[in-house]
């Protein structure tokens, strides 16, 4: 099968450090190939992968000011790049969000959307309604409450993989938070239940321009070595050894978020999961056996207490068998085949 993977170009696929669509669109892109597919990725021109690459932009936006600077038109033009050569495939799929959905109808082309979440800003939303009618894919069942009134042809888990996570034994002597230094990320309460439960906690992650206050202001000032310790963005290289050698995971987000690979990267390395019962974490998580659900931070205390109950091979076998690259190269593969009919 001829297949189009459109890219987002924020960042580089895959990516250095921070980048869950792009490291989703990598895989994917990867794993057709070695199935041996004939597919080309849209990305940023330092992208490295095993599909064929097509680019307009050199550099990701992130990483370059003078290019940012025309975000907009750089993304109109890797948008216009990709249905230019649509009639070279079978199939177009869109992990770039809203921007490149209206196109899909000026193609014979078809082409699937998989919504990574951008369903939950109110401008994407808009679009998508307006083409309620093309087919979508959610990476959660979770997902679809964002926008429950579009064409879902399958949910798709995001991938990992899982062979490229090195397994933790453990159980370690720190928790780990890896995220955006966000308040929706819930960062100041891992730091409120890590000390309550009176463990070390390691926080990794971009602090976005936005959201500088909060890091300053809830953040920085907890950070003391030892007890709250910010390593800041971690490579794929760093990142593994972190989780592998961290007691138990913290992701206590305040939204409703599509989908945390970073918890399903957690419990490849065995690392047990403890999350807010919000969005999707009560599909990723399995309470009780790959880490615990809660609903606040006293019971995020309580669960920590417990990490030691979790078996950490469990973890990483629930991750191989639901959240791989395999897997998630085969759903797609099927919604490929029902949308060509």
């Amino acid at each position: 099968m001829r297949v189009g993977i459109l890219g987002p170009i924020s960042w580089r696929v895959p990516p250095r450090t921070y980048g869950g669509w792009e490291q989703v669109a990598g895989n994917l892109a990867d794993g057709l190939a070695e199935r041996g597919h004939d597919v080309t990725l849209f990305a940023t021109g330092d992208s490295s992968t095993g599909a064929r690459l097509r680019s307009v932009v050199p550099r990701p936006l992130s990483e370059d000011a003078e290019l940012a600077r025309h975000s907009r038109e750089y993304e109109t033009l890797h948008v216009a790049a990709a249905f230019a050569r649509a009639g070279e495939f079978d199939v177009l799929h869109n992990h770039a969000g809203c921007f490149a959905v209206p196109f899909g109808a000026a193609v014979a082309t078809p082409m699937l959307t998989t919504l990574h979440g951008s369903a939950a800003e109110e401008g994407s939303r808009i679009v998508y309604r307006q083409h309620r009618d093309r087919p979508y894919v959610s990476i959660t069942d979770a997902e679809r409450q964002l926008c429950p009134d579009l064409r879902y042809v399958a949910t798709v888990f995001n991938g990992i993989a899982v062979d490229d996570f090195p397994f933790g034994a453990g159980p370690g002597d720190y928790l780990v938070c890896i995220g955006r230094m966000s308040p929706d990320k819930g960062i100041h309460l891992a730091i409120e239940a890590a000390a309550a439960a009176g463990m070390p906690l390691v926080l990794a992650g971009i602090v976005p321009d936005g959201d500088a206050a909060y890091f300053d202001a809830q953040v920085r000032p907890h950070l003391a070595p030892g007890r709250v310790d910010f390593v800041g963005p971690v490579t794929h290289a760093e990142k593994g050894p972190l989780l592998a050698g961290a007691a138990g995971f913290l992701h206590l987000v305040q939204y409703h978020e599509a989908f945390g690979l970073t918890m399903t990267e957690a419990m490849a390395c065995g690392t047990p999961v403890v999350g807010t019962r919000r969005g999707s974490v009560p599909e990723v998580v399995r309470g009780g056996e790959t880490g615990f659900v809660v609903d606040d931070v006293a019971s995020a205390v309580a669960a920590i207490g417990r990490l030691g109950e979790i078996d950490r091979a469990a973890c990483r076998r629930h991750v191989a068998e639901r959240f791989s690259s395999a897997q998630m190269v085969t759903g797609y593969e099927h919604c490929y085949n029902f949308i060509l009919g």
